[in-house]
């Protein structure tokens, strides 16, 4: 999908880093200029000043206006930012303060059945997860698998999960 994105915004190097910051929040623009959305970006349903994703995206607001006015320019893009929405709250930073563990794997991105195996592990040590992201590779320079546990995880458990095959790195806290 950000290929598409990226390509659409070739020579823009402002509205491609607000487009991505769009993509990685899962901001939306708003729809339907009788309803007065039209030409406004929401995150959910909570409306985003264009001056606070310029700051996000590190560009100057009329980045932010031209962003939107070319998606709502181009079907192939509206029918992508109409649509999105982001995907809640991640617990990462928090999860110490739940009482849940939380384990961070790196892994070579393409190579199928590292979140089966992951979670398998965890089953198997009958460790509930309660919640799971995975960055985008084409996103994020080094995408993460987070997993956010029910108790925190043992220590003892690092070699297993660098023993799946295509884990790089890990790191449970």
């Amino acid at each position: 999908m950000w290929s598409k994105i990226k390509k659409k915004f070739e020579g823009f190097p402002a509205r491609e880093s607000v487009a991505r910051k769009m993509v990685e929040f899962g901001l939306r623009i708003g729809s339907g200029k009788k309803e007065g959305k039209a030409g406004k970006v929401f995150c959910g349903d909570v409306e985003v000043k264009d001056l606070s994703l310029a700051s996000a995206a590190h560009v100057d607001r009329r980045a932010v206006r031209a962003t939107v006015a070319a998606i709502e320019r181009d079907a192939e893009l509206r029918g992508v930012f109409e649509k999105i929405w982001p995907a809640g709250a991640l617990l990462k930073k928090i999860a110490r303060e739940l009482g849940f563990g939380v384990i961070e794997i790196e892994a070579e991105a393409q190579r199928p059945g590292i979140i089966a195996a992951a979670t398998a592990l965890l089953a198997q040590k009958r460790i509930s997860i309660r919640q799971a992201h995975a960055d985008d590779p084409a996103l994020s320079e080094n995408p993460k698998l987070t997993i956010i546990t029910g108790k925190p995880v043992p220590g003892k458990l690092l070699n297993d999960f660098l023993k799946i095959r295509g884990v790089t790195r890990v790191s449970i806290s």
